[in-house]
């Protein structure tokens, strides 16, 4: 790794400590545009989440009704009843996104891979910068907020399923992660500028809270209207 990946990871807990888990779950408060535009307006609107450590899974529950759940893995995604019995899955996919832009209507299942590989995604950042495949590069600091942040393009292998194969994460003096960048390749490239903040230590790892998408301008710079996606975070344990 790099000082700036090392100095994310160990300020946000540190790898060894992250090690000693396989999990980690959270309540989820969701709301902002996207659900609407997709079709999908309730659906995850107040849910649970549970995510991988060691390999790539999530899980989301309740999915809409009470009693089913999904289960996300990059290869397969599917809802299930609250027995585990399987009602719906779809393998490969990531390929059924084909030719969707930002306001192409999603399926559940649809909706359950990106809810997955997202939150999947956020709960494991930074400590992917040290997974197998992930690599990274320090870029030029940014100025944002009469603050300077460091700022560290990741790139990830094909075999993690996320936004996009390059994102950008911004860091501040501390190490502490305040802006992560990326396109939502399956929303026909969107670009998403996503603010966190409200850190909370659990466990010795600190997670954000608070999370706050918007649409990401050509500069860098974003709209603060309309609020793509929002996502408040409680009950975060690790197990």
């Amino acid at each position: 790794m790099n000082s700036l990946a090392k100095l994310a990871i160990d300020a946000h807990g540190g790898l060894e400590r992250w090690q000693q888990f396989d999990a980690v779950s959270a309540r989820l408060v969701q709301g902002g545009v996207l659900w609407q535009l997709k079709g999908q307006a309730a659906t995850l609107s107040e849910t649970n989440v549970a995510v991988g450590l060691r390999r790539e899974w999530a899980s989301h529950s309740p999915f809409g009704a009470t009693g089913r759940r999904s289960r996300f893995e990059p290869g397969r995604v599917a809802l299930e009843a609250a027995d585990g019995a399987v009602l719906e899955e779809l393998q490969d996919p990531r390929r059924s996104f084909d030719g969707h832009t930002l306001t192409t209507p999603w399926t559940d299942l649809q909706l359950a891979y990106f809810a997955g590989y997202a939150m999947w995604t956020y709960l494991n950042t930074p400590f992917l910068l040290a997974w197998p495949g992930v690599m990274s590069e320090e870029l030029s600091p940014w100025q944002e907020a009469g603050e300077s942040w460091r700022r560290l393009e990741a790139r990830y292998p094909d075999s993690i399923a996320t936004h996009s194969a390059k994102q950008t994460l911004y860091f501040d003096d501390a190490g502490l992660l305040k802006r992560h960048d990326y396109d939502v390749d399956i929303a026909g490239g969107s670009p998403g500028a996503h603010y966190v903040d409200g850190y909370t230590e659990v466990s010795g790892i600190k997670f954000p809270s608070v999370r706050r998408v918007f649409v990401r301008q050509d500069d860098v710079g974003f709209r603060q209207e309309p609020v793509i996606v929002s996502i408040d975070l409680s009950d975060i344990q690790l197990t």
